[in-house]
């Protein structure tokens, strides 16, 4: 892999989008990249976790490859659009837990990149935004989608129609963030709450996290009655019967994640 780095350390893995020279922007190759890289990762069951940071102390993603997408015909945009949408749903249809560790510019696709995933923690530098009416284009990869459901459609309109800048605390504040750290602790941080979950039964959080996204698009009916037979499987598994024993024996638990 030429513009990600990547390592494992028990249940958790960490990928850094590695361009700092560009600002980490997404090109055509650093997408198809990380498109492998997230296939390999949705076929190991050993990891549990995976965190998305960007490399240097400036950018997370500061967008896609503009100097790239200059010449672009209709078609080759449009392949350009699929490929980043079919990236995004990679990565947000992963069993794994998802942690976006914005570390500066989250702009265009960097932003998107981070709706994709289930939680975002932030430096006190970072800066949101999906700026592609600015360019005469809009947001390509999900962005017009994920942000509304994340913020509400009001306020994602007003954010997509002017192309604005919004720094961490205003993130934080509209739903788009979860945690704001200083930035030299955001990764320790953000690999401290990934152990958190970890500890947990891990199938279980899996689970919860299908059922959350599946409910996200149905009605809470039928919303509902899926997670009551998610909830009732969850009854057979060897984590469920750890989980129960060790409450009672007022002991820690031993998940085996099955």
């Amino acid at each position: 892999m030429t513009n990600l780095l990547y390592k494992v350390d028990g249940k958790i893995a960490e990928v850094t989008i590695n361009r700092p020279q560009v600002l980490n922007t997404l090109s055509y190759q650093v997408l198809e990249e990380l498109l492998g890289l997230l296939q390999d990762v949705a076929l190991n069951s050993e990891i549990k976790v995976l965190i998305i940071t960007g490399s240097g102390s400036k950018a997370f993603i500061a967008g896609a490859d503009i100097g790239e997408m200059q010449s672009y015909s209709i078609l080759e945009a449009k392949k350009f659009s699929k490929l980043g949408q079919q990236v995004f749903l990679t990565l947000e249809n992963l069993n794994q837990v998802t942690i976006a560790a914005v570390n500066g510019y989250a702009l265009g696709g960097g932003c998107e990149l981070s709706l994709s995933c289930d939680i975002r923690f932030a430096s006190e530098n970072a800066k949101f935004a999906l700026p592609e009416v600015k360019l005469g284009i809009i947001p390509g990869f999900g962005g017009t989608q994920r942000l509304p459901r994340l913020i509400g459609s009001g306020i994602a309109k007003e954010l997509i129609f002017s192309g604005e800048i919004i720094d961490v605390q205003e993130a934080y504040r509209i739903g788009l963030v979860n945690k704001i750290f200083n930035q030299e602790d955001l990764l320790a941080k953000t690999w401290e709450y990934a152990e958190k979950v970890c500890s947990n039964g891990t199938y279980a959080v899996s689970l919860a996290k299908s059922v959350i996204n599946y409910g996200l698009n149905k009605d809470l009916e039928n919303a509902c009655n899926y997670e009551a037979q998610v909830f009732s499987e969850c009854f057979i598994t060897k984590d469920h019967k750890e989980g129960i024993n060790a409450f009672l024996e007022k002991r820690s638990p031993e998940f085996i994640g099955s």
